[in-house]
């Protein structure tokens, strides 16, 4: 009889979710914000006293206070960018601004200023609210941790300041100030905002926690494994900042374009200046066409165009728990139009779980009490199938007895005495030599022949039953690769270094068909290697040492951040922090739609530009109405990249696949 094994529902209260406090950047903390704000109180000053007449001495100095502070700052930038045989857009504004007052329109030169400004502050907001989405869900580790010292003396240090080898008490309701081991003690640990995991974690000696984590009710003392620098935290907060020093390859582009097309413009601006004064205009209105034509033609709004949707769904996807290192890697995710995926780790849980239970009719033994014989055996090794053993029994709150006069041969299994009774647990291959016609033979033979490792439980020198262990499925699997398929267009390779037989198993079940097992870590590359040179821009999804080269080789690579390796952390373009693979599908098309922003924006901003331009030439734009449609392009353009960050984005994304 097989026994399938479902972890029941745990009981019990649970650690209520604690989430790091989110800290918001303030408004006014920000130079550009404080200078807009002062520049718009200014003008509005100045503008009744203009309008109503009063003497110049009145408006006169506060339109001059007014282009100060809100252009000081652009005008800076641009004499910056100028030293560097640079021309800045903000340079060129300010340059009009102040053409516009040197010909007497003072107003208009100052609503230029006062417009470009509040744009300018606008998009320092957005960006920092940005920055803020991803802070809110990386400021998690403690300022503080508690350090015991040999003699047991507490001291609250710095949480940067530990090192490996030192031992931190964390009490009950405390975050956890560092990765590290459970020496002593007993608590559930919240690790939701690592691992994804709802529910709090039993923790006890031996247990891995996490800097960060929450601790429960109970206290403990850890061991810190890792520098804090080096912490899974550290290494998040890292790979993101990556994304603040990195620009996507349109952006770049956009930039080329803008030098090219600013130089253009001020050779037009001149043009459209010196030309009809040659033939005779009058100077004041030609000058104020020129500064007209210099403002509405510049490319603020096409710069804009491309960063903030790319940097919204960045801060998007972090607060769901997929952290993309950089603008250019959410460029990449939205090409991919084919997926690699690693089995173990990636496509399974990367645990081995206990999935059959067989006693043999002759022992007498039914499913439990099989279990717990083999359990108690098992109990006292550290062997990953050992603790598969032991928390299946646990599961299934089974008593474990404890165990006498325990041996553990490697590669053979572990002996003991359980309840007075001689129990040996492990490989099958002690079955032959005499025995291989035994009934627990074939029931090995017939678990190995579906995937599973069979483990064989004797007593006393008899076999009494057959353990399968496999490492389970996800849940999600299958759905991610019809997702997967849907957005791809192409179904998902899959890549590993597993044996075929086990392999193409799995692969039926998620409904992969093109199957690549038995791979070494340089063969993959040559798998990736091959999609690529059939056109292809590839995908691949691991979690491994082994993963790391075809993460690198391929066009974007993701890892599965809860077990993966630190090398294929660093060599992945992104990261699934809290180990969900369905949430891979949802970035996918959440690149995608950041793709298509960046599109409208192009559109909006060339549209806006081409009209305005041709209404100069074309006709007598009025300066306030140029300024008011180029910035508001500017503004328009830049709401529509920000559409990304809310979280109903990512739902439609996940409802796009």
């Amino acid at each position: 009889m097989t026994s399938t094994l479902t972890r029941p529902a745990p009981a019990g209260d649970t650690v209520r979710d604690a989430v790091a406090p989110r800290r918001r950047t303030r408004i006014f903390a920000l130079p550009d914000a404080r200078w807009a704000a002062a520049s718009l109180v200014l003008f509005l000053i100045a503008l009744p006293l203009y309008l109503l007449g009063a003497p110049a001495w009145a408006w006169g100095p506060l339109f001059a206070l007014t282009y100060a502070s809100g252009g000081w700052q652009p005008g800076w930038a641009g004499l910056q960018a100028l030293k560097d045989n640079t021309l800045d857009v903000d340079l060129l504004m300010v340059v009009a601004a102040l053409g516009a007052a040197a010909i007497g329109q003072l107003l208009d030169g100052a609503l230029l200023i006062v417009i470009f400004a509040t744009s300018g502050a606008l998009e320092a907001i957005a960006t920092a609210r940005t920055a803020d989405s991803v802070r809110g869900l990386l400021d998690l580790a403690p300022a503080t941790a508690t350090r015991l010292g040999d003699d047991g003396a507490e001291e609250s240090v710095p949480s940067e300041q530990l090192a490996v080898g030192e031992v931190i008490l964390v009490r009950p309701g405390e975050r956890i100030g560092a990765d590290g081991r459970v020496l002593d003690g007993a608590s559930e640990v919240d690790q939701a905002t690592i691992t994804g995991e709802p529910l709090p974690v039993v923790k006890q000696a031996g247990d891995e926690v996490f800097a960060g984590t929450l601790n429960g009710t109970g206290a403990l003392r850890v061991k810190v494994e890792r520098d804090p620098s080096d912490s899974v935290i550290a290494r998040i907060v890292a790979m993101v900042e990556e994304a603040s020093e990195t620009k996507a390859p349109t952006q770049l582009f956009i930039e080329k374009v803008e030098q090219r097309y600013s130089l253009g413009m001020v050779a037009a601006t001149v043009a459209l200046f010196a030309l009809p004064l040659l033939f005779g205009a009058a100077l004041q209105p030609t000058l104020l066409r020129a500064m007209t034509f210099m403002i509405v033609a510049s490319p603020c709004a096409v710069v804009l165009a491309t960063m903030p949707p790319l940097l919204s769904a960045i801060a998007n996807a972090g607060r769901h728990g997929v952290l993309v290192k950089s603008a250019v890697v959410m460029e990449r995710l939205g090409q991919v139009d084919q997926v690699a995926l690693d089995k173990t780790g990636t496509l399974t849980e990367g645990t081995p779980r206990v999935t059959d239970i067989r006693p043999l009719p002759a022992s007498g033994l039914d499913e439990d009490a099989l279990l717990r014989y083999a359990a108690a055996a098992e109990h006292p090794s550290e062997h990953p199938l050992a603790r598969a053993v032991v928390d299946a029994a646990r599961t299934l709150n089974l008593d474990i007895p404890l165990v006498e006069d325990f041996t553990s041969a490697p590669g053979t299994g572990v002996r003991a005495r359980v309840d007075g009774k001689a129990v040996a647990v492990g490989s099958p291959a002690r079955l032959r030599g005499g025995r291989g016609d035994h009934p627990a033979a074939a029931v090995a033979a017939r678990l190995e022949d579906e995937g599973r490792t069979a483990v064989l439980v004797e007593i006393e020198g008899t076999p009494v039953g057959v353990l399968g262990i496999a490492d389970r499925l996800r849940k999600e699997a299958a759905a991610t690769v019809t997702a997967l398929t849907g957005l791809t267009g192409h179904p998902p390779v899959l890549v590993t270094g597993d044996n075929p037989r086990t392999a193409a198993r799995l692969a039926s079940e998620v409904g992969i068909t093109d199957v690549r097992a038995g791979l070494l870590p340089q063969d993959k590359v040559s798998a990736v290697q091959e999609l690529e040179q059939a056109g292809r821009k590839v995908l691949v999804v691991g979690d491994g040492v082994n993963d790391a080269p075809a993460l690198a080789a391929a066009h974007t690579g993701i890892a599965m951040g809860r077990a993966g390796s630190d090398l294929a952390l660093e060599t992945a373009d992104a990261v699934v922090v809290r180990d969900e693979l369905a949430t891979i599908p949802t970035a996918v098309a959440l690149a995608r739609g950041a793709r298509r922003l960046v599109v409208q924006n192009l559109v909006i901003a060339g549209t806006f530009i081409t009209g305005l331009v041709i209404w100069d030439l074309a006709g007598t734009l009025p300066l306030p109405l140029g300024v008011a449609g180029h910035e508001g392009s500017t503004v328009i353009v830049g709401l529509n990249g920000l559409r990304l960050l809310a979280d109903a984005a990512w739902r439609r994304a996940g409802n796009d696949q």
